[in-house]
């Protein structure tokens, strides 16, 4: 049952047994910007949602792992490849399912790649031709489009979907 415990301001899932209090908090999804010679790398999902579409190389932070790490193991785990973390990029808020999105800018140091369990195909897209009609998430087209307005910016972008 739902209410608010003693010293909280929001409802919350309280067990009416045992009063444990279950918090549901975002998740974390990681991944990077992958880029070699001003090409960036994008993945073609193999799996749901959002199946056959152009995706960032990115999944869900494991428990026991630094976002930095998370988002090397998922780029090695898509795409086959071995990255250089530059700096985070990006922070995504997708409030209506509750995902919070940290990309980083990476560099590839070969065009070597391969797909993964997950990858229907990766390719290298010059920036003049990334399917930005068939990618996969707003995060992806948040990243992309920010990367690609401003590369000597050396901060960090936010932005959300609010529905």
């Amino acid at each position: 049952m739902y209410s608010i415990p003693g010293g909280d301001t929001r409802a919350r899932y309280c067990c009416s047994n045992c009063g444990m209090i279950h918090y549901q908090n975002p998740r974390m999804v990681v991944g990077c910007i992958p880029v070699f010679e001003n090409k960036i790398l994008l993945c073609r999902r193999a799996i749901e949602p959002r199946y056959g579409l152009w995706n960032l190389p990115a999944g869900y932070l494991e428990n026991g792992e630094t976002v930095e790490e998370g988002a090397l193991r998922e780029t090695r785990e898509e795409a086959h490849i071995e990255v250089e973390l530059v700096r985070l990029h990006s922070i995504y808020n997708l409030l209506h399912v509750q995902q919070v999105y940290l990309f980083f800018l990476a560099k590839m140091h070969s065009p070597q790649c391969a797909c993964g369990a997950e990858t229907l195909e990766v390719q290298l897209f010059e920036e003049t031709h990334l399917p930005w009609s068939n990618l996969a998430f707003s995060s992806n087209e948040f990243a992309l489009r920010k990367y690609l307005a401003d590369k000597h910016f050396s901060g960090v972008h936010i932005g959300s979907l609010i529905p």
